[in-house]
């Protein structure tokens, strides 16, 4: 006997399984299309590179193929940084922040990490601001 229907009324579908990790999986709090921010930084530098935006999925294939993988919110795909400019980010390490809403991406970034072609995404766009200081 197979199972019944669900009704016009009932919940909707589960979303698809996460290829990450459970405990990861649970951790991560994406935002309402489901994207968790990606800070990207050069591994011996520090140079903080770009920020991109990450899926489980996308976040799956960094952790697991050595490339780091973003998902494209105004293409709805995955791209590989590097695949058609040959500036690939080698990935070294990813970590999650406390609250679970933002990752640390750190790479050895091959050429510029920016697709103007500034070394950083930041490079040349400081804005005026009233330094503090401590004490």
């Amino acid at each position: 006997m197979s199972a019944p229907m669900p009704s016009a009324g009932s919940a909707p579908a589960a979303p698809p399984a996460s290829p990450l990790p459970e405990g990861l999986a649970a951790a991560l709090k994406r935002d309402a299309a489901g994207l968790v921010a990606a800070v990207v930084q050069q591994y011996d530098t520090n140079e903080v590179l770009m920020l991109g935006w990450m899926d489980d999925e996308a976040l799956h294939r960094t952790m697991t193929t050595g490339r780091v993988t973003f998902y494209s919110r105004s293409r709805q795909e995955y791209w590989r940084k590097g695949d058609t400019s040959g500036h690939v980010q080698w990935v070294k390490s990813v970590a999650m922040d406390c609250d679970g809403d933002a990752l640390l991406v750190r790479v050895d970034q091959v050429g510029a990490a920016c697709h103007t072609g500034t070394r950083t995404c930041f490079d040349g766009r400081a804005l005026d601001v009233v330094a503090g200081q401590a004490g």
